[in-house]
């Protein structure tokens, strides 16, 4: 299989090379998003449905969202989540608006026929709580398919604490060149050992991450003073190899073009009767 150094960019417009060049080095990219409207939209639907949930107003999106843990407890958040989640996806025109939010640099990255997780799911860490954490971890080491990549859409601006890390591919590489000596390791004395070479991204609202999510990433205990939004939905080329996460089950085509179309549904003509 050909490696990062080995790949032939003759075909690709600068553009293209310059955006997977710098994803493949670094990991990821931050982007501006490609609608600006289509982000509000997502936005103001949010503070919509979780203000209707707990009966009051919101004059401010922002000031909404950041100061929500004002107005709710950690033993509230996951059902407020999951309703947020299941209210979200029910809108049909939501799906759409979220690839738009990048569509041009998936097109770059990953190519012009998706496949996108059925269902965009949604981050809240309030600060102080510790039962939003996703330790250190690579999708791929539970089943995800390698050839998947992660939009990762802030609705505040996330920095510090308020975020999210990624460990660089090239210490992800010697982290897996070393992993059998941190087998029986936890996963917090693994977070120790990698953590002085961690990326922790720092993103406005407005702006879209976009990441591979072969690397180690994960979130520690929110220790700002404004709660974390985020939402987050896979990617694929339609045709790329995938793990335990099928087609129909977890995934769906939707930039499928004609050609693939016809082909998929071809049947060869019968020679007997």
């Amino acid at each position: 299989m050909a490696n990062k150094k080995e790949l032939d960019w003759r075909f690709l417009s600068e553009e293209e090379i310059l955006s997977s060049s710098e994803f493949i080095e670094k990991g990821f990219l931050i982007v501006d998003v490609e609608s600006n409207n289509s982000l509000n939209e997502i936005r103001h639907t949010v503070v919509d449905i979780a203000s209707r949930y707990l009966g009051v107003s919101a004059n401010n999106d922002a000031d909404f969202l950041n100061d929500f843990h004002t107005g709710v407890t950690v033993s509230e958040l996951n059902d407020i989540r999951l309703h947020l989640i299941r209210s979200l996806n029910s809108e049909r025109w939501f799906r759409k608006h979220y690839w738009t939010l990048v569509r041009s640099y998936l097109e770059k990255l990953v190519g012009n026929e998706l496949a996108m997780q059925l269902r965009v799911n949604l981050s809240i860490q309030l600060p102080g709580d510790d039962s939003s954490l996703l330790p250190l971890h690579s999708d791929v080491w539970s089943g995800d398919s390698p050839f998947e990549v992660v939009v990762w859409i802030p609705l505040v601006d996330c920095y510090g604490t308020k975020s999210m890390y990624i460990l660089p591919p090239e210490k992800s590489e010697e982290l897996s060149a070393e992993f059998p000596q941190h087998a029986k390791k936890s996963s917090e004395e693994l977070f120790l050992d990698v953590e002085p070479h961690l990326n922790w991204i720092q993103i406005q609202y407005g702006k879209a991450l976009i990441f591979n999510q072969n690397l180690p990433h994960g979130n520690r205990i929110n220790h700002e003073s404004e709660t974390r939004w985020s939402l987050n939905c896979r990617f694929k080329s339609v045709f790329s190899p995938y793990g335990d996460k099928k087609l129909g089950e977890f995934f769906e085509p939707v930039t499928l073009r004609a050609a693939s179309f016809i082909g998929m549904n071809y049947r060869y003509p019968k020679t007997t009767r």
